[in-house]
């Protein structure tokens, strides 16, 4: 059994892993990295090294897990690719989507590789996919296997509470259990019901670390969490500002709207009217037509016919006047370069009376990160092709995270008590706290932070 961890470096960007199980070869993810150019962007498939790829399964569909994916099985035509079902709906979207970011980034940065695929790639890519129910053990033929451990490698999807779709993976092989988290959360968000994990046999436990250099403070209370964001509301519209809450298209959005959805029907804010993206509206609207067979806090919520918001895009947010009592859920989440978040988040950075509020996770490095660090009067740059702005609206940070808090993780290490813990999917100071409180807590086990393209012995 071994292993190789493909992303270049240790962080959250390009994820993918190989894991050589019983003389079998799967890759676990197959990501593409959110701020790199060309292949600097691409998970390090060179490390599989003519290694066989039997099969390559798929946790959930964000960029950072999915977006390489047409190039891997270009690579590795041979290997069937396996997801679940609203996974499969979202990634479709997601890969034209990502067709249509590189083409546009071969103009604006002059990128003469890209796209690094097309549209009719990514068609013959969806239409080869397999898709899988939860809890349904498979073999890496895609046929169904016995819920009792045999002779197979097989492998089963495990709600991880993370976005529509999203899962962890378990495998059996050699007599042993490995377990994939991919993203997980396991609270309830407003929308999305936490993960449903097993809680025992695993052997070996691959999780990912991404909140690990960031605590909660001792009083935090989602309520709690949710009272201060309104609050905030409140207080921006109070003065003839607007808010614009930078988000991920899949997940962040559809968690926001819904939580805005309470908001207004408890009265708790005033019924304002709501921006989103396009890329966000085809996902808001995935989500809707799984309204009915997905676990949700809120059952059968449908959000476009309950919410109503306006959709902006590429070609109408230059436009858009940033008007007062407004809500502008714009992605991306990082707030990169030349998205919607970044265009409108120019507009409001320079007046006093509007805010901007993250509600997740943002690379220190990325134009997000900057400006939620920067204090009020300081000179930010959001996009190096304009000018620095001084930055007079507020900021403001709340934790609506749809990753686990790190106390969350830890204990789910503990509990499984493996003999091998493996971290992946974190900056290095999150790796570095969860490996020395998992080596703290569980001092017979083994953990380990895989070096990027080094095979690791299991």
């Amino acid at each position: 059994m071994n292993f190789i961890n493909l992303t270049r470096r240790t962080e959250i960007g390009a994820n993918s892993y190989f894991l050589g199980l019983d003389g079998k070869g799967i890759v676990l993810d197959s990501g593409m990295h959110p701020k790199e150019i060309g292949d600097e962007a691409l998970p390090n498939f060179a490390a599989l090294n003519g290694r066989p790829v039997d099969a390559i399964v798929l946790s959930h569909a964000h960029l950072d897990h999915i977006g390489s994916l047409p190039i891997l099985m270009r690579q590795q035509s041979q290997a069937p690719v396996f997801m679940t079902s609203a996974t499969a709906q979202i990634g479709d979207a997601l890969l034209h989507n990502s067709v249509n970011v590189m083409t546009r980034q071969r103009e604006e940065v002059g990128a003469a590789i890209y796209p690094l695929y097309g549209h009719r790639e990514a068609d013959r890519a969806v239409r080869s996919w397999r898709q899988c129910p939860l809890r349904q053990p498979i073999t890496l033929a895609g046929e169904r296997s016995s819920v009792e451990p045999n002779e197979q490698v097989d492998f089963q999807f495990w709600d991880a509470g993370h976005v529509l779709g999203a899962a962890g993976v378990l495998l059996r092989g050699e007599g042993r259990t490995i377990f994939y988290t991919g993203d997980v959360n396991f609270n309830d968000q407003a929308l999305t019901k936490g993960a449903h994990f097993p809680d025992a046999g695993v052997d070996v436990l691959i999780i990912e670390t991404t909140h690990g250099a960031t605590p909660l403070p001792e009083d935090f209370s989602r309520k709690s969490e949710e009272g201060r964001f309104a609050a905030a509301l409140n207080r921006v519209f109070a003065r003839g500002g607007c808010v614009m809450v930078p988000v991920f298209a899949l997940g962040k959005t559809q968690e926001i709207l819904t939580l805005l959805y309470q908001l207004k029907r408890a009265q708790t804010i005033p019924d304002v009217p709501i921006y989103i993206g396009g890329l966000s509206a085809k996902m808001t609207t995935i989500y809707d037509r799984r309204a009915s067979d997905t676990a949700r806090v809120v059952p059968r919520l449908e959000l476009f016919p309950e919410v109503q918001p306006f959709v902006l895009n590429s070609k109408t947010i230059r436009d858009a006047p940033a008007k007062p009592g407004r809500i502008y859920a714009l992605s991306s989440g990082m707030m990169t370069q030349k998205t919607l978040s970044n265009i409108f988040g120019r507009k409001l950075m320079e007046n006093p009376l509007d805010a901007i509020f993250f509600v997740g996770y943002a690379d220190p490095a990325s134009p997000a990160g900057l400006l939620r660090a920067a204090a009020a009067g300081n000179l930010v740059s959001l996009d190096e092709d304009e000018p620095a702005q001084t930055l007079r609206c507020e900021v403001g940070q709340f934790q609506f995270s749809s990753h686990a808090p790190r106390l969350s993780l830890l204990s789910y290490i503990e509990k499984l008590a493996p003999k091998k813990v493996v971290l992946v999917h974190g900056d290095p100071p999150a790796v570095e706290w969860m490996r020395s409180a998992a080596a703290e807590a569980l001092p017979n086990s083994e953990i380990l932070v895989p070096p990027p393209g080094v095979e690791i012995d299991l």
